[in-house]
């Protein structure tokens, strides 16, 4: 028997916070850390402060808000937890960041990038922090949450080198880009889009997501207004917000990222307002296998799509197999599936070990590994055949953490149409595979969901896939390897119900956020047209 695992020294959540006040104390309330975040390591005192951030607003700092109690999904101890505005601060807010815009969106270009650029390398100076705050409010193993920060910074690099051409002929937003995303990609996803609508001239004001990311996305802001970049950031619920962050007419854009009902009620608001908006929502992703038999390739690739526990919005949670092919696909899967490493990812076996290499560590939060867990029990009810099921004892954990909001990897075959595993994105370790014996039975599977932003095609004919790739109702079709969100140049949309609004990535994110000549039709899929990127067919089967 292997010796018990060990925090990281240096790593526990109390090293993190108090890394945080050193780092930006204005953002940052002064006082201890609520709990020591680790299992083993003691517990705070009775008489020790609870951690509390700041909302930015007004060009300051605020220790405003009802702070929400929080918990780190990774052992269930606490952290800071968001400080709720009401909706009248709210309106503040944004009546502010409308002056804040009308001066900035003046602010010459060249001084604009200087800016941006500095901001850039505050994150990267506070690199580390920032990915072990990732660590400990949303779950991110190690190498992952690097990976956030370092996408955040090298993409938003690439706009600063290139932004000249992109702004030619165009002008910021009447008022400022408001960006309510969700908590799995603090950094790559929602610190990136704030820094890129601000070098295009625009202020920018941001919620916090609820279930994540707080502390994380406050340490990052306050960088960035250190260097006179125009941010609001603020928490609260958003049904007590949406009035003053999506239907405040100050707000020249809304940027949402998140699920379906959600996004609905905000496209019915800025539909209505003929307001400017991009709205990424979730859509089931799916992999068909037909006429193939590469499977020694495959099984690599089936690995990697249980990156992060599946918590991505380009995830692949659904396999379509040709019904011939099943045990050939089932030998490549099982393999990939049961070599799976998942657990605490800060711990060790030693002190001077380095930190873990997991494929995932916990979902965001126990409740949603309760509910994902009911979902696989009812669908099986139902009539699924479960196919492997991953157990606890398969994971690195600390002993005597406590191990809620873990969920080990199951994969399902065939869900019933009654189950929510049918036709909805799980967002986490969970796989179902539908056979299909016609074409007509593939396409129809892999577009269960109205939609989706990826989906990838594994065939060895080449004819097959351009013929079948276009009548995949997704924005970016793979041949055999997975789609990803995308860096840089690659644009990025959905189809369907996985999308409204402008389409984003590359120069179509700069044009999303400013104003072009007073007939210009944005590339996007919007309530009275749906207009695809030039050339973005051929990048679809890329």
């Amino acid at each position: 028997m292997g010796h018990a695992l060990t925090l990281k020294p240096g790593t526990a959540w109390c090293d993190a916070w108090a890394r945080a006040r050193s780092a930006v104390p204005e953002a940052v309330a002064d006082g201890g850390p609520a709990g020591t975040g680790g299992t083993g390591g003691g517990s705070a005192g009775a008489g020790d402060d609870v951690p509390r951030v700041r909302n930015r607003w007004a060009d300051a700092w605020h220790a405003d808000g009802d702070p929400l109690p929080a918990t780190t999904p990774v052992d269930g101890t606490p952290i800071a937890g968001p400080p709720r505005l009401d909706a009248a601060t709210a309106h503040q807010a944004v009546r502010a960041a409308l002056d804040a815009h009308r001066a900035w969106r003046h602010v010459p270009l060249p001084e604009r990038r200087a800016r941006v650029s500095a901001a850039l390398d505050a994150l990267e100076a506070h690199r580390e922090l920032l990915a072990l705050l990732l660590v400990w409010e949303i779950g991110k193993p190690w190498k992952a949450a690097q990976q956030d920060v370092d996408r955040a910074i090298d993409g938003v690099r690439w706009y600063v080198e290139r932004i000249g051409p992109m702004m030619d002929g165009r002008s910021p937003l009447p008022g400022p880009v408001s960006n309510i995303a969700s908590w799995n990609y603090p950094m790559s996803v929602l610190v990136h889009a704030m820094l890129v609508q601000a070098l295009a001239g625009n202020a920018v004001v941001a919620k916090t997501p609820t279930d994540g990311g707080l502390a994380c996305l406050t340490v990052a802001c306050a960088l960035c207004v250190r260097e006179g970049l125009p941010f609001t950031l603020v928490s609260g619920s958003g049904g007590e917000l949406s009035e003053a962050l999506v239907r405040a007419p100050e707000i020249g854009c809304v940027s949402f990222v998140g699920g379906r009902d959600a996004g609905a009620r905000v496209a019915t608001a800025v539909a209505d307002l003929g307001k400017r908006h991009i709205l990424e929502q979730e859509g089931l992703n799916c992999w068909g296998v037909w006429e193939f038999g590469d499977w020694d390739a495959l099984t690599p690739l089936l690995r990697k799509t249980f990156d992060y526990a599946k918590q991505r919005c380009t995830a692949y949670p659904r396999f379509v197999v040709q019904r011939t092919l099943f045990a050939d696909f089932l030998a490549a899967y099982l393999p990939a599936v049961r070599s799976l490493r998942f657990g605490h990812p800060l711990a060790v076996a030693a002190p001077g070990d380095p930190l873990p290499e997991l494929d995932f560590g916990p979902l965001i939060n126990a409740g949603k590994a309760r509910e994902l867990a009911d979902l696989t029990a009812d669908a099986i009810g139902r009539g699924a055949v479960p196919l492997h099921r991953g157990m606890l004892a398969d994971g690195r954990f600390l002993p005597g953490q406590d191990t809620s909001a873990y969920l080990p990897p199951t994969t399902l075959l065939g869900p019933p149409p009654s189950s929510p595993l049918h036709h909805a994105e799980p967002f986490g370790p969970v796989d179902t595979i539908v056979l299909a014996d016609t074409e007509a039975e593939l396409l129809a599977a892999m577009n269960a969901s109205n939609g989706a932003l990826v989906a990838t095609l594994s065939t060895d004919d080449q004819g097959l896939y351009d013929r079948l790739a276009p009548q995949v109702r997704a924005f970016k079709t793979g041949h055999g390897k997975p789609r990803s969100r995308g860096d840089r140049d690659e644009l990025f949309g959905g189809f369907g119900g996985s999308w409204r609004g402008a389409f984003v990535g590359g120069e179509l994110l700069v044009r999303a956020v400013t104003e072009g000549p007073a007939d210009e039709r944005l590339p996007g899929n919007f309530p009275d047209y749906r207009l695809q990127p030039e050339g973005e067919r051929e990048r679809r089967a890329a």
